[in-house]
């Protein structure tokens, strides 16, 4: 049976709105779903960026927090914009690939994206991430563990893994090899991987 991978960064405003629904969605579409932490830093450095896209283009920037307020709204969803923003995600990822180990792996993403987006907290903060673990039921030794150099290699191979397969942006999709990018492309994705020609890859 198809899968589809989620590749998702914590800063990425839209992979808020895709980690609220991606359960819900794949379910009723039978398709198993992958939870994959990347840093978006790395490739968006590969293309001469040193910060958000939509921080280096005020016109995108203003656009997608009003997007992003009316998605909200739409959906039922608290809303605020971070302050920083995008905020440093990278201690909250590899605490996610720990939790994502278990069977509440993608409760905590939800809960980190929540703390940022909805609660307007800092989750790079440890009093956050704590918050997050305890509101799983998840033990807060896992922030302990996270820094321990086997997981930083594993978020590492996830981002260069994220890179090979093409990915530019989050949140993205992939199912057996063929990308889809943006929370708009998350029912495409889906739909591929219930299709007879998922099995023929990209």
């Amino acid at each position: 049976m198809p899968t589809i991978t989620f590749w998702f960064d914590f800063g990425s405003t839209y992979a808020y709105l895709s980690a609220m629904r991606i359960a819900e969605l794949a379910a009723g579409a039978a398709v198993p779903v992958i939870w994959r932490p990347f840093l978006l830093g790395p490739i968006f450095a590969d293309q001469g960026w040193q910060t958000s896209p939509f921080n280096i283009y005020p016109a995108k920037g203003r656009y997608m927090w009003r997007d992003m307020e009316r998605l909200c709204q739409a959906r039922g969803l608290e809303f605020v914009r971070p302050d920083p923003f995008p905020q440093h995600g990278l201690r909250a990822a590899r605490v996610a690939q720990l939790a994502l180990k278990t069977d509440r792996g993608a409760a905590f993403c939800r809960e980190v994206f929540q703390a940022q987006f909805a609660r307007g907290a800092d989750i790079s903060q440890t009093e956050t991430l704590r918050d997050c673990l305890d509101r799983c039921a998840l033990p807060a030794e896992l922030l302990d563990r996270s820094g321990a150099p086997p997981n930083k290699a594993a978020l590492r191979a996830s981002t260069d893994a994220a890179r090979c397969a093409g990915l530019f942006g989050a949140p993205s999709f992939t199912v057996d090899g063929e990308l889809f990018w943006g929370d708009d492309r998350l029912e495409d994705a889906l739909a591929w991987a219930n299709a007879p020609h998922s099995s023929e890859g990209s």
